[in-house]
């Protein structure tokens, strides 16, 4: 076998990070990254990259047509949790191993949620407005303010996040019910969450943090019934991604006070457009797609990228597998005998834009 490296693509998000860490964990394989900006477009995304054995992305679309043109493609490892930039069913169907990093921003983003509702409960942003405009009224403003200890917070998604919201949002001596078809009842048990349908959840929260990967079954899935079921005291809270919730509806419930308010991290598209109109709500909380971030959390991100990468290529299961279903027997997979094949490729020039 010759020591011809293997490529990998990092496509960088709307910010450049520094995948050095990455680079680091693929030498033993051999392989060789290469880092491009943010790219949107499918042709560009193959043109850039048509010698990849492994893409590592963060928002840029990996379509059918982008794992097709790129036959040698083996893995796609998503930089986050959420993998639905990815094309999962067409991957497992082409033999590509789809790779996400589910546990490096558990903490934060619960932590995020958590201080989006503290923020509306305790009308943070406005009493910051108010002092500065030399208003001191020594009360929480507004018509209602809730106690937090005995209300109800209803949580959408009890996975990993959800689950680490629930425990935090409990300290508070609330009530927490859940809604999650796929997670058993002895998680329920363990964190003391009453699981109820999505249509109780609605009824009988004063909160809605909303914690679910997004796929076609949850597109929209928070939408006009729910919110004429909620209570016109109640917010919604959405750090997952932003299609799960339907926005316009979002907007004429709150126009149309069915509920308080809304604290949103994510929106249906990024960057949220100027002239949206929660974005002129007093009632709306809005972040920019911030709740992973720490500086500890995304500085091991490449690292384990990298890591994910080189267990792939070196004809390893990776940790974190989102379609499983590739290594059923006789299902096809890109990578099986990638350490056999890796000595018969050639090593090719690096396009000239790429850069370590």
């Amino acid at each position: 076998m010759t020591d011809q490296p293997f490529h990998v693509y990092v496509i960088q998000g709307r910010g450049l990070r520094d995948f050095g860490d990455c680079q680091a964990a693929l030498d033993h394989v051999p392989a060789r990254m290469l880092s491009l900006p943010y790219i949107a477009a499918e042709d560009e995304l193959i043109a850039r990259a048509r010698d990849a054995d492994a893409l590592v992305v963060s928002f840029s679309p990996v379509t059918r047509g982008v794992m097709s043109a790129i036959e040698g493609l083996k893995t796609v490892v998503r930089t986050g949790v959420g993998y639905d930039v990815i094309d999962v069913p067409a991957a497992t169907e082409l033999g590509v191993i789809v790779v996400n990093i589910p546990d490096l921003w558990v903490r934060e983003v619960a932590n995020h949620a958590l201080a989006l509702l503290l923020a509306w409960n305790r009308k943070i942003l406005t009493m910051d407005r108010q002092v500065r405009l030399g208003v001191w009224s020594g009360a929480v403003p507004g018509a209602h303010t809730g106690a937090l200890h005995g209300e109800t917070v209803g949580i959408v998604g009890l996975g990993n996040i959800g689950s680490a919201f629930a425990r935090r949002v409990a300290a508070f001596e609330t009530r927490v019910i859940a809604c999650d078809p796929y997670v058993d009842d002895s998680r329920f048990a363990a964190l003391g969450v009453e699981r109820v349908s999505l249509e109780t959840l609605a009824e009988r929260s004063d909160y809605v943090s909303v914690h679910t990967l997004l796929n076609a079954e949850t597109h929209h899935l928070i939408g006009e019934s729910f919110f004429r079921r909620m209570k016109p005291t109640a917010i919604l809270i959405n750090t997952s991604r932003g299609p799960v919730v339907d926005e316009q509806a979002l907007t004429r419930a709150l126009e149309a006070k069915r509920l308080a308010g809304a604290a949103l991290d994510v929106w249906e598209e990024e960057p949220v457009a100027g002239d949206n109109p929660l974005l002129k709500m007093d009632n709306v909380i809005a972040t920019s797609h911030a709740a992973y971030f720490s500086s500890a959390a995304v500085a091991q991100v490449p690292r384990r990228c990298g890591e994910e990468i080189a267990r792939v290529l070196t004809g390893q299961r990776p940790l974190n597998v989102v379609n499983p279903e590739v290594y059923a027997p006789g299902a096809a997979r890109r990578a099986a005998g990638v350490v056999r094949a890796a000595g018969r490729r050639g090593a090719g020039a690096p396009p000239a834009e790429a850069s370590l």
